[in-house]
């Protein structure tokens, strides 16, 4: 059984080259887990990063759940990335070195019912690369059509 929650930063692979993957979860509370059940997140402006060794992702916002009481969470606050401690070695290790970034691409929820959030390392692309990405999409999309027409 797949979960209908699948919430995209689509933005990431136009702004960014991506290099690794990893899925991590991630330490919420029970109003955040239930806006997110009701799809009321986004991940388009977020970001990682490391404090005290630890990774956090910042600028996720997940919408107050609208039935929460004065318990409820803050829209856009700091939540922790849960991942095993040779991937945070290993992602420290690069950004460090290699002045990369890392940047969440999908937030889901698992069969298990946990929230996932899948993060990738990236580089920055210059103008020129997302020029061609758009010439190759728009020839890709131009053969697409010539062959439906046949």
């Amino acid at each position: 059984m797949t979960s209908p929650i699948n919430i995209r930063n689509k933005r990431a692979s136009y702004e960014y080259q991506l290099l690794d993957k990893y899925v991590a979860g991630i330490q919420l509370t029970g109003t955040e887990i239930k806006s997110i059940r009701n799809s009321k997140a986004s991940i388009t402006e977020a970001y990682c990063l490391f404090i005290k060794s630890e990774l956090w992702v910042r600028n996720m916002h997940i919408e107050e759940y609208s039935h929460g009481t004065h318990y409820n969470h803050e829209p856009k606050r700091e939540r922790k990335l849960l991942l095993n401690r040779s991937e945070l070695k290993k992602l420290h290790r690069n950004i460090k070195q290699k002045g990369l970034t890392i940047v969440p691409l999908r937030l889901f929820i698992n069969e298990k019912g946990f929230a996932k959030l899948e993060i990738s390392m990236v580089q920055g692309k210059k103008l020129y690369d997302k020029r061609e990405n758009i010439k190759q999409k728009d020839a890709k999309r131009e053969m697409d059509r010539k062959l439906k027409d046949y």
